[in-house]
């Protein structure tokens, strides 16, 4: 059951705040408490349930060593987002969503890779060798794939899962999950249909206090699913040798059986 006290945390920060009346999204209506002054309240207890629900999901996948790509591109999101995914180490789309980022997403690694070549050539020293003209091009070019791909530049592959502040300003990232059938969570206020992520959590997604504890919550998870991990990692490496000494330990065992044996006869 949602906690009382974040409940009134969530209220403090304004996530119950939905939309005007007339533009709701009759699928949210599970979600919504009242309507006061022409807009919908939600449901905090809902939304807390909600976002408990999702944060243990992304504990997991951050556990399983999977990558969870942040989108939000909307003004009021963009720092929260990108602090909070940086404090996470996941990768992040702060700035214009890349057409083909996950459909296509071959071609982005060759375009992060013409950035990290450019970074290879400058510490080797083959970018000195470049006329002036050739490094300016190769500056612009580097600074615009860094401003929209730099975040992701260690994404390796494919995330997995994706979390999503406002999906119909998203709706094309939603598009390309949906086809390569990865996990969607999201802040869906009022104005949005929740069925097409997998994950919602009904909440203020335009104002930036009510983005913050949301993000602020779901990053706090992901940390925590990254600490199993690498306590999980330790405790393996610390069974391993003691599995080799057991190991070690049973053909001397057999040795002194035989020798005893050997004596008796």
């Amino acid at each position: 059951m949602a906690k009382t006290e974040n409940v009134k945390d969530l209220l403090d920060a304004g996530v119950h705040f939905g939309h005007l009346t007339r533009r709701w999204d009759p699928n949210m209506a599970p979600y919504i408490y009242m309507e006061r002054n022409g807009i919908h309240i939600i449901n905090l207890y809902k939304t807390a349930a909600k976002l408990s629900e999702a944060s243990e999901a992304l504990a997991k996948i951050a556990a399983s060593g999977r990558k969870i790509l942040f989108v939000a591109t909307k003004k009021q999101a963009k720092e929260i987002v990108a602090d909070h995914a940086g404090r996470a180490k996941m990768p992040f789309i702060t700035e214009r969503w890349p057409g083909g980022m996950l459909t296509n997403f071959v071609t982005i690694r060759k375009a992060v890779k013409k950035m990290q070549t450019v970074d290879r050539m400058k510490q080797d020293g083959r970018f000195d060798s470049l006329s002036k003209k050739e490094q300016l091009q190769m500056n612009r070019m580097r600074d615009k794939l860094e401003k929209n791909l730099g975040s992701i530049e260690d994404m390796t592959r494919l995330p997995g899962a994706l979390f999503v502040v406002d999906i119909k300003r998203e709706h094309i990232a939603i598009k390309e999950a949906q086809k390569l059938n990865i996990p969607i969570f999201a802040m869906v206020d009022t104005n949005s249909d929740p069925r097409q992520v997998d994950f919602a959590i009904p909440s203020n997604d335009d104002a930036s206090k009510s983005i913050e504890k949301i993000i602020a919550n779901v990053a706090d998870a992901i940390v925590e699913g990254l600490s199993e991990r690498k306590a999980g990692k330790e405790k393996d490496k610390e069974d391993k040798p003691k599995a080799k000494k057991a190991e070690g330990a049973k053909p001397a065992k057999a040795k002194a059986k035989a020798a005893a044996s050997d004596e008796e006869e």
